[in-house]
């Protein structure tokens, strides 16, 4: 057993204590059987060679969209809100007063005002798969689209899982789900760093503060392959389990969650998050960012993270005085940084939750949960950036334009990544052939057009 441990003893809402872990157990791997997935590979003729990648960020609750990318200065008090809108680098784009840093770089982004088709539910479900939770599950559930790109395409490096989950334990774990493998099964499930993904990390001894002393950490995996190979182990593994067990005490990925590498300009551009989760959703761990940023420089096909908690049924405007410039400050020095290393044409990244808010404020000043229409962000991947697609109604209540579907987006993210929605299929539990989104979706022609 190899296990990285945290320390610290801060608790969860739930009671759980704030310990970020990394378990290896059996050649397992947060839920993802390297073995298996290493032979299902082969098996497949896939080699990973190209790597395209994701970041989805996701922001449990349903963040208010009116208060955000479509500021509704026209509409009565009673829905208008608090925020006013500022300029933009793009002209006749306006957003929310408290994005100033997107604002100066909204040529590199598209927001969208008008993703329709959210089931209501309060998980994060439909942002993983595009689909409702509750509605056609076929037995096992749809698969999250980092599990369908790890079967589709596998690892881009043997010494890194494909799909990586960075969201912590919540009190409301549906918010905290990181893109579940459906009918794909375990072996397609995230790898997790639960926890802050960094603090206070043990790797057989060696602390993460002494990561960076890469002759240490390489003598301390050295050992322990003797020590494994003493007892015989590796003689009786198969190919496969050889190779996973190269993953498992590879530095590889123990490197890339450690941000401590990087220079100090750049983690200070990303900014000091907050550990403490919010009620019962996310803690606001800016460092995720740049984690994310370095786990798909490494190798990794796609990272999930949650941010925060965007329920706000009362205090919306002074909560979103707190989160949006932290979730300002994240996603502009993400989005600037894959530019400034070359990665924004094979790098996407989404920023969105389940459902919008109401348009009316109610008696706590809170917006309350409203399916019929939300928003987006989206940027990198190569596409057509510093635009809106679509427009909701003077009031922020319908789609008026351009109505965009969960699952367009998704078809967007596969052709991004290489994946042909149109042609790729995964096969369920009963052997059936089942496309990653319904056939009559397609990618948004205006960002790839």
């Amino acid at each position: 057993m190899l296990t990285i441990l945290g320390q610290s003893q801060e608790k969860f809402c739930d009671g759980i204590s704030r310990r970020n872990f990394l378990r290896i157990g059996a050649l397992g791997l947060g839920g993802m059987a390297m073995p298996e997935l290493l032979e299902a590979q082969q098996l497949s003729g896939t080699t990973g060679s190209v790597q395209k990648s994701i970041i989805m960020i996701f922001l449990p609750g349903g963040p208010p969209h009116q208060d955000m990318w479509d500021i509704k200065m026209d509409a009565p008090a009673e829905i208008r809100g608090e925020f006013r809108p500022i300029k933009t680098n793009v002209p006749g784009i306006e957003i929310c007063e408290h994005f100033p840093r997107i604002a100066k770089m909204a040529d590199k982004m598209t927001f969208i005002r008008s993703i329709v088709g959210a089931s209501g539910d309060h998980d994060a479900y439909q942002c993983m798969t595009g689909r409702p939770p509750k509605r056609n599950l076929p037995p096992g559930g749809w698969p999250s689209i980092g599990s369908a790109m790890a079967k589709l395409q596998g690892p881009v490096n043997e010494a890194l899982p494909p799909f990586v989950g960075l969201a912590p334990k919540m009190g409301e774990m549906r918010w905290a789900d990181p893109g579940r493998p459906g009918f794909l099964g375990p072996q397609y499930a995230p790898f997790q760093p639960n926890g802050g993904g960094k603090q206070d990390m043990v790797l057989n001894g060696i602390s993460l503060d002494r990561l960076n002393e890469r002759a240490t950490l390489l003598k301390s995996f050295d050992n322990f392959r003797r020590e494994t190979d003493a007892t015989g182990m590796m003689e009786g593994m198969d190919e496969f389990s050889q190779q996973a067990f190269g993953v498992l005490t590879s530095s590889k990925l123990a490197e890339a969650l450690n941000i401590d590498n990087e220079d100090a300009s750049v983690r200070d551009a990303y900014g000091k998050g907050l550990p403490n989760n919010v009620a019962d959703g996310g803690p606001r761990l800016m460092e995720q960012f740049l984690m994310a940023r370095r786990l798909v420089e490494a190798g990794v096909r796609c990272v999930t993270l949650a941010f925060s908690r965007w329920d706000w049924h009362g205090g919306n405007f002074r909560r979103g005085r707190q989160d949006m410039p932290m979730l300002d400050q994240g996603v502009s020095a993400l989005v600037s940084d894959l530019h400034s290393r070359g990665l924004d044409k094979d790098v996407t990244v989404i920023v969105w939750g389940e459902f919008g808010r109401t348009p009316t404020i109610n008696k706590d000043g809170g917006r309350d949960h409203w399916p019929r229409v939300s928003c987006g962000l989206i940027a990198g991947g190569g596409m057509n950036h510093g635009q809106i697609i679509g427009a909701t109604d003077r009031l922020g209540g319908e789609a008026s334009e351009r109505p965009v579907h969960f699952q367009e987006v998704h078809a967007t993210l596969y052709n991004r990544v290489g994946i042909d929605t149109k042609i790729a299929t995964v096969n369920d539990l009963n052997g059936r052939p089942r496309y990653l989104v319904d056939q009559e979706f397609n990618p948004i022609s205006e960002l790839i057009g």
